[in-house]
């Protein structure tokens, strides 16, 4: 059996499905009707729109893609596309009748019918590449830059440009989630003797001067680097890496600025403060790369540390919270928990991912 990273990205895209099927999680009822009333419902149903037909089909590729790859390195090679495509359709199935009890869901018999065809359509994608023998180089590939399948390591940076998407209020300042954690289990527990529990604040939140802004953007720029630098290296490599990476994180982050505030706005985040960050993580990058992997995982850690640090002690604007507001209410709405979870988790994942791996290296030495 090959080890391959298919399986827990299929994993991480369900789990992402589930949010976006079900985000907000609130208003659970029963309605008092049969949850497979949509099974029988015409087709095409009265409501629908190209941006609904193409949502539900792309959003089910990825995930056919991953199952029929991870079949396929596990030695199922001709069941990898009925495989893909029976969980694909199972995961659809459980997220059309679970959105009968959510106010703010609408199952359809279509979009179950979108999604199968959107697991079916992932699912060729992944068994055409395997017979080409592209899978093959990939793995090839893979050995030759990143060594012995550093699989967890591969999917975080794979994941990082997609929690660029979620509206960020520093660009490239994942992990800002204390503020507004703080605020909710203020909600959640208001008169009760849980209260207490929660920590004071001892001086009020202080927003972010230019120059934190800009060191908050180095850091955040400098946090991929170093975890692809960890698994690579050659420092030639690495330097394709560092291109590669910056490309990704300047695109995504312009993408997210155009879904949240119109594509005309695209670059409006490439403030001076930005600019300063981009161009000055991309030199710090430079100058780091012939540190060792383990230093550079070191590093890292500290990387996290500091930015998540600077980003939590500063309060969110106005105008973020009305764009989240916006994502929240709008046709992004499946989105949104989706974006926010990853945005959130992405840098606790790369702490825990790193000193696990360091911990291993540490027994083994």
């Amino acid at each position: 059996m090959f080890k391959t990273s298919a399986w827990p990205l299929a994993l991480l895209y369900s789990v992402l499905i589930v949010f976006a099927s079900l985000f907000p999680f609130e208003g659970w009822r029963v309605q008092g009707v049969s949850p497979w009333f949509f099974i029988t419902e015409r087709l095409p149903p009265a409501y629908w729109t190209w941006f609904d037909i193409n949502t539900n089909i792309a959003g089910y590729v990825p995930l056919g893609f991953f199952i029929a790859l991870g079949a396929v390195r596990s030695g199922l090679g001709r069941w990898a596309v009925p495989v893909a495509v029976l969980c694909g359709a199972m995961l659809s199935l459980s997220m059309e009748f679970l959105q009968i009890f959510l106010p703010r869901r609408v199952p359809s018999n279509l979009d179950f019918l979108l999604n199968v065809a959107g697991s079916f359509v992932g699912a060729v994608c992944a068994d055409v590449l395997a017979r080409l023998g592209w899978l093959d180089r990939w793995s090839i590939f893979r050995e030759r830059w990143f060594g012995a399948q550093p699989q967890g390591g591969l999917v975080l940076l794979a994941l990082w440009p997609v929690a660029l998407l979620f509206p960020a209020a520093v660009p490239f300042g994942l992990g800002q989630m204390w503020v507004r954690l703080d605020k909710t289990l203020d909600v959640w527990l208001e008169g009760t003797p849980f209260m207490n529990w929660l920590p004071l604040r001892e001086a009020p939140l202080e927003p972010l001067t230019q120059g934190g802004e800009g060191l908050c953007v180095l850091l955040g720029v400098l946090a991929p680097v170093l975890l692809g630098y960890s698994l690579i290296g050659q420092v030639g490599r690495r330097a394709v890496f560092l291109l590669l990476v910056g490309l990704s994180g300047v695109m995504a982050t312009g993408f997210s600025f155009a879904m949240a505030y119109g594509p005309e706005h695209a670059w409006a985040w490439l403030t001076l403060p930005s600019r300063a960050g981009v161009v000055g993580g991309a030199v710090v990058a430079a100058l780091l790369l012939t540190v060792p992997r383990r230093w550079c995982a070191v590093l890292l850690m500290v990387v996290l540390m500091w930015q998540m640090s600077w980003l939590n002690q500063a309060p969110t604007s106005a105008y973020f919270a009305a764009t989240l507001q916006s994502w929240e209410q709008g046709r992004f709405m499946r989105f949104y928990g989706v974006g926010q979870w990853l945005g959130w988790a992405w840098p606790y994942a790369v702490l825990l991912y790193v000193a696990l791996r360091l911990s291993a290296r540490q027994r083994q030495s």
